[in-house]
């Protein structure tokens, strides 16, 4: 009777090592995720926090005063952000190709750090951070009317870009 146990008690064994690999396997993948993340340095470029960066909506251009008067976010010059910025506006300019498959898609704006808009008016990009193996937290939104938002926090702020 102990030889029919002996092949379920191996299979059980390996089962629960199998589960123990995945659990272990999995752990290891999101901490290394997290820790990427912490690890990106936030590049100059103008961006506040969301509650500092709203101010009273109006409509217009930026203003000299380095706040948007329409989204009520400070104000960033693309010629100020890291070339790699300049790269992606480029991009967009000429509607690609974009080096990652999930650029040009659309943005939710689920933060609602940006002005409020239909589904679809907001589109995203990467914008590459050297010495990453991964798309990094750069990124450049576009609305629909032309506007360009900066963000290199993976949209915890915002910045309106200024041409």
């Amino acid at each position: 009777m102990a030889i029919e146990n002996a092949p379920r008690r191996t299979g059980q064994r390996n089962l629960v090592g199998l589960v123990i690999a995945l659990v272990t396997t999995a752990v290891i993948w999101w901490t290394a995720g997290q820790q990427t993340d912490q690890d990106v340095e936030p590049s100059s470029g103008g961006t506040t926090s969301a509650e500092s960066s709203r101010a009273d909506a109006g409509t217009g251009e930026p203003s000299p005063a380095g706040t948007d008067p329409a989204s009520g976010l400070a104000v960033v010059a693309l010629a100020d952000l890291p070339p790699e910025a300049e790269e992606t506006v480029a991009l967009i300019d000429t509607g690609g190709p974009f080096p990652h498959d999930e650029d040009d898609g659309v943005f939710g704006n689920f933060e609602g750090i940006l002005p409020d808009e239909q589904r679809g008016y907001y589109r995203e990009y990467t914008v590459e951070t050297p010495g990453l193996d991964h798309r990094g937290a750069r990124r450049i939104v576009t609305g629909s009317s032309g506007e360009l938002y900066w963000t290199d926090d993976h949209y915890s702020s915002f910045a309106r870009i200024a041409r």
